[in-house]
C-alpha cells in the first residue's frame, strides 16, 4: 500500500513539474462556473418553489425530526423499556431511515436534473466563452480543476471569469429578447 502511495505521489510530481514550466496554463471548474451563474440561482430557486420538491423536502425534514425524537426517547428510557419495546423503536427508526433515504434520493435527483438542464442550456455559451478566453489570455494548456490537481495558483483559475461572462451573455440575451 505504501509503495502504491509513493508511486502515485512520484507520478503526480513528475507530471506536475513539466506543467509548471508551461507558460499560458490555466485551470477551470466548469461545474462551479455554470452553477454559480444567476441563471442557475434562478433555476434552483424555482425548484425550491416547485410543489413536489417542497413537499418532499418538508416530508424529509419531518421524518428526520421524528427519527431523532424516537432515538432520543429510546436513549433516555432504555433501561425502563422491555426488549420488545426497544426492538419496536429500533425498527421504527430503521423504517423512517429508509423512507428518509428514498426522499433524499428523489430530492437529489431533482437537483441533478436541474443542474443537468442548466449545463445543457449553458453548454454552447460556455464553450464559446472558454474559446474566447483561451485566445485572449493565450492559454496553451487548460486543465479541469478537480481532485487530482494538488495545487494551482488562483491567478490561473478561469472559473469566475467564465461565470461572469455567462451572466453577461444571459443578460444580453434577455435584453435582446424583450
Amino acid at each position: 500500500m505504501k509503495n502504491l502511495l509513493k508511486f502515485n505521489l512520484f507520478a503526480a510530481l513528475m507530471l506536475a513539474i513539466p506543467a509548471f514550466a508551461v507558460d499560458g496554463m490555466a485551470v477551470i471548474d466548469m461545474r462551479t462556473a455554470v452553477l454559480s451563474t444567476q441563471a442557475a440561482a434562478d433555476a434552483f430557486k424555482a425548484l425550491e418553489e416547485d410543489a413536489d420538491y417542497a413537499s418532499n423536502l418538508e416530508e424529509a425534514q419531518s421524518l428526520q425530526a421524528e427519527r431523532q425524537a424516537i432515538a432520543e426517547k429510546l436513549q433516555k428510557e432504555l433501561e425502563a423499556l422491555s426488549q420488545e419495546q426497544i426492538a419496536e423503536m429500533q425498527k421504527e427508526i430503521q423504517d423512517k431511515g429508509k423512507d428518509l433515504e428514498f426522499l433524499a434520493g428523489k430530492i437529489q435527483q431533482a437537483q441533478e436534473e436541474t443542474a443537468q438542464k442548466i449545463f445543457t442550456e449553458n453548454g454552447p455559451a460556455m464553450q464559446k466563452i472558454i474559446g474566447e478566453l483561451i485566445q485572449a489570455k493565450q492559454i496553451k494548456v487548460l486543465l479541469q480543476k478537480n481532485e487530482t490537481i494538488l495545487f494551482s495558483d488562483p491567478a490561473l483559475d478561469l472559473t469566475d471569469d467564465v461565470t461572469s461572462m455567462l451572466d453577461v451573455a444571459a443578460s444580453e440575451a434577455n435584453t435582446q429578447s424583450e
